[in-house]
């Protein structure tokens, strides 16, 4: 079992931001929530997270609601990485990802051996060894999204909730993590904003556009040029890998960009 919506809703201060979503992932496979800004990507990630609850709908961990599971129990299982994750204190890195292991201590304290081991596997998997003692106020923003994503990874989960984890990271890392990411033994759920990205590294794809879904299924068949017109308003051509049944997107200027006066174009 995993964690999985049926039919939720989300009124959010009287504006409708989910509408009767379902996602239902396999065991270990990566979902990317793909749409525009606003449709609703974050939000559902909140609701799979436990930070928000439906007004409709239910959430569910391993068929019992989420809002029915221990709040220990619930961070065990799932890990998030929001796309503002800061600290106001100033710690190390090494301090940062070691929050990750809170949920694993019991009254006494927790296993400083498996603690230690899953914080240095975390910062490892990540490239942040070398970083490992350094202040947080010292790190660049991809720096700074990486410490966030070795934190996730060092509470061991099995959910994996990650809300735009590659921006402010240069081509390399976001490669690097989507890869890392697919490797885990994890079910991971991530918005994204690259269609290309999401559709090399995802197992499945959920569309959503005003809050709704509009498509899910596997890449090749949810990225066509209908769907991306449909979604994003933009022009685009589809071609198949056929050694990895992934599809490439290739975007085309709009006919009316197209026909722009260039001074119109720059500005």
């Amino acid at each position: 079992m995993t964690l999985q919506t049926r039919e939720v809703a989300w009124n959010r201060s009287g504006r409708l931001v989910v509408d009767g979503v379902t996602l239902s992932p396999r065991p270990g496979e990566t979902v990317g929530l793909l749409g525009p800004n606003g449709s609703g990507k974050s939000s559902l990630i909140r609701l799979l997270s436990g930070t928000a609850r439906p007004t409709a709908g239910v959430v569910t961990l391993d068929d019992t609601s989420l809002a029915a599971v221990s709040r220990r129990d619930a961070a065990r299982a799932i890990a998030t990485v929001t796309q503002h994750a800061d600290t106001v204190v100033d710690i190390t890195v090494r301090d940062i990802v070691a929050l990750g292991r809170i949920p694993h201590r019991g009254a006494f304290g927790g296993h400083r051996q498996a603690d230690d081991a899953a914080v240095s596997d975390a910062l490892e998997r990540t490239g942040l060894t070398g970083k490992a003692g350094e202040l947080w106020h010292r790190l660049s923003g991809g720096e700074r999204q990486r410490v966030h994503i070795a934190r996730a990874l060092a509470q061991q989960p099995r959910e994996l909730l990650l809300d735009e984890p590659t921006n402010h990271l240069d081509i390399r890392y976001q490669l690097d993590l989507l890869q890392l990411i697919t490797e885990l033994p994890v079910t991971t759920v991530v918005a994204l904003h690259d269609l290309n990205l999401a559709a090399m590294f995802c197992d499945a794809l959920l569309v959503l556009k005003d809050g709704r879904a509009v498509a899910a299924g596997a890449p090749a068949d949810v990225l066509t040029p209908e769907l991306i017109a449909l979604v994003y308003d933009v022009d685009a051509t589809v071609d198949l890998d056929e050694k990895a049944h992934r599809p490439l997107i290739r975007f085309n200027p709009s006919s009316r960009d197209a026909h722009r006066p260039a001074a119109d174009a720059e500005a």
